[in-house]
């Protein structure tokens, strides 16, 4: 059965702060751990009060400190945002700091609005379109220095840190395919192109020194609960986050509601809908049910699950319950392989 791992944007629920955000990821990330998740993200936000990861670097090295064998990493760094050797400096104190446990996977959207993406690039030209040159120049800063080499990154040089190309569209999955790296899809929150997306990068990918064939993962959003009901209610806390968005007034996360419908208008639905079809909500047997036949449509070789609570214990035993699924969804493929 392919791994699990966690995505987790630190959210602070309404009422709290951001301190209580990384007390929660650090209590997630250590419980994920026992359970058997292989990789716990962190991803890059600005300018949002309801997610408290925007220094991403930091709030790795706060799970990273927590736990002691799950891989940490970001899920991902945008990169336009920064200069490609200030990355390679931080995430190379990572990896000097917790070795063989980092991964650096980089978008190149801003990750905010378009006010904070002007604050964020003092260069006013900075649009994405050289996210491959930055890889590139990320990548060259985490090889062995060469002599006469006038640029280090110190740490970093040689470290060779796992590099991910994340994307929501075609244009991450055909760079990673040409430059031989993993990728993975957020379907989270934009699952439009994930099935082409998929083809492209397994049919153009070129074989690398970091990897000899395609490895794919995909983000989904997952809340599991004792009863598909008292689930649907604890989404209603992503919903209305969802809806508040595109408002255009993020706040903190609110408090799961009985009823949704009266909340948000009949256009709102029909984004949201789009937009968190890849969500699996429910009871154990619910969510199994849905993973498996998303696993077997995808093919993927790893899931990501993601999701957005307000009570941290609803999080932890959702993430309990997925675990188990896990591990009766890979005891259901071993009895099928034997007979």
């Amino acid at each position: 059965m392919i791994p699990f791992s966690v995505l987790d944007l630190a959210p602070i629920a309404e009422g709290a702060t951001a301190a209580d955000a990384f007390r929660n990821s650090r209590e997630l990330a250590q419980h994920a751990e026992k359970l058997g998740y292989r990789r716990f993200w962190l991803a890059e936000h600005h300018n949002m009060p309801g997610i408290a990861s925007a220094a991403t670097a930091v709030a790795i090295g706060n799970v990273a400190g927590a736990t002691n064998t799950i891989r940490v990493g970001a899920g991902g760094v945008m990169l336009p945002n920064h200069a490609p050797l200030v990355i390679a400096e931080q995430f190379g104190t990572l990896e000097s700091l917790y070795p063989g446990r980092i991964d650096l996977g980089l978008g190149r959207a801003p990750g905010t609005d378009v006010p904070a993406t002007r604050a964020l690039r003092r260069d006013r030209k900075s649009s994405g379109d050289d996210f491959p040159e930055q890889v590139m120049e990320l990548q060259a800063y985490f090889e062995p220095a060469q002599e006469g080499q006038s640029v280090r990154a110190v740490p970093g040089a040689g470290l060779r840190v796992p590099i991910w190309i994340l994307g929501s569209s075609l244009f991450g999955a055909q760079l990673a395919a040409m430059m031989g790296l993993p990728f993975a899809f957020a379907a989270h929150f934009a699952p439009g192109e994930m099935m082409q997306a998929l083809h492209l990068y397994r049919r153009g990918f070129r074989a690398s020194e970091v990897l000899e064939r395609p490895y794919s993962m995909v983000c989904v959003n997952v809340v599991a609960a004792e009863s598909d009901a008292e689930a649907r209610r604890v989404f209603t806390s992503h919903q209305q986050a969802f809806a508040n968005l595109r408002r255009g007034t993020p706040g903190q996360i609110p408090a799961p509601i009985d009823d949704i419908e009266a909340y948000w208008s009949a256009a709102e639905k029909a984004m949201a809908s789009y937009a968190l079809e890849r969500s699996f909500v429910g009871s154990a047997e619910t969510v199994e049910r849905g993973l498996r036949e998303f696993v077997d449509l995808t093919q993927i070789d790893e899931l990501m699950i993601a999701g957005l609570f307000y009570e941290q214990a609803a999080r932890l035993r959702s993430h309990e319950i997925v675990a188990e699924v896990r591990e009766r969804m890979a005891g259901k493929e071993k009895a099928a392989a034997s007979v």
